[in-house]
């Protein structure tokens, strides 16, 4: 029986350059990995929304700034609108199928976006449950009772994303991984 795979949450700042380094490491393990990371959507230098794009390409709007009605199945946060199909039918899908390969299972991030949906959450705490599937992703730093919940799973090892070490995480975290029995380049 293999050991314990392990499941390390990047978790910092934003802007701080969390989701760089989680794209960072998925090109390392290359084929090994699937999942999404969320992209911040700008026009004319302003974030305008943001959206999932999955590591095999696919892409789908995650929210948009002001009220958009024409998404079916939305709910406003704070200024934006949040699709909340985009997690239901892209990123859902995407965390299942990584871990049902056998991937290591890439998600960025666990945030107050994301946990909006709850199939988003069940298929998080499933995950989490599962000691033979590894994750790589981000979470929130501010409190959110899901969120903390995920933090204090007994899986679950955060690291603390500054400045001062976000360039030698990567190569740390993917040195964690490599030690255990995937099929990584």
């Amino acid at each position: 029986m293999s050991a314990m795979r392990p499941v390390i949450l990047l978790t910092g700042s934003p802007g701080v350059g969390k989701s760089t380094i989680i794209k960072r490491i998925a090109e390392l393990v290359a084929g090994g990995a699937a999942g999404f990371y969320t992209r911040e959507v700008s026009r004319n230098q302003e974030r305008v929304g943001f959206e999932i794009v999955t590591l095999d390409g696919a892409r789908s709007t995650l929210a948009v700034t002001g009220a958009d009605h024409s998404l079916s199945n939305h709910v406003p946060f704070g200024d934006f609108t949040i699709n909340l199909d985009a997690m239901e039918q892209l990123a859902v899908p995407a965390l299942q199928q990584a871990a049902a390969a056998g991937k290591i299972v890439v998600i960025d991030e666990i945030g107050p976006m994301q946990i909006f949906s709850r199939s988003f959450c069940q298929v998080i705490a499933h995950i989490l449950d599962d000691d033979r599937i590894a994750v790589i992703g981000t979470i929130v730093e501010r409190p959110y009772a899901f969120a903390d919940a995920v933090k204090q799973h007994p899986r679950v090892t955060t690291i603390h994303v500054s400045v001062e070490n976000r360039d030698s995480i990567a190569s740390k975290i993917y040195s964690e991984i490599a030690g255990h029995d995937y099929e990584i380049p």
